[in-house]
């Protein structure tokens, strides 16, 4: 993945390192044999975790695809069109 905004991808990758540590907490409550609600809460807290980094990356793609459309970030044309972000934006719904 490419943007432009260094600030950005660094918020990206924070919320992907969170997302993998509450992974692991899930894992390690599966292991432990916590209950239920335990598990439940730290599972939706990375699949929250998930779709943040998910539309941050499609938001960040569209608002480049639409400040240089039918150029990508790095030079390369048409790397993902309009109609593939909605698919992917649709598909985190």
């Amino acid at each position: 993945m490419t943007t432009t905004d260094p600030d950005v991808q660094r918020k990206i990758l924070n919320r992907l390192k969170r997302a993998q540590g509450q992974l692991a907490a899930v894992i390690s409550a599966v292991e432990r044999e916590d209950d239920c609600r335990t598990v439940v809460t730290q599972l939706s807290a990375v699949s929250s975790a998930l779709d943040r980094a998910g539309f941050q990356i499609i938001a960040t793609a569209m608002k480049d695809c639409l400040a240089e459309p039918g150029e990508s970030t790095d030079g390369t044309q048409g790397e993902v069109s309009m109609s593939e972000l909605e698919k992917l934006f649709l598909s985190l719904a």
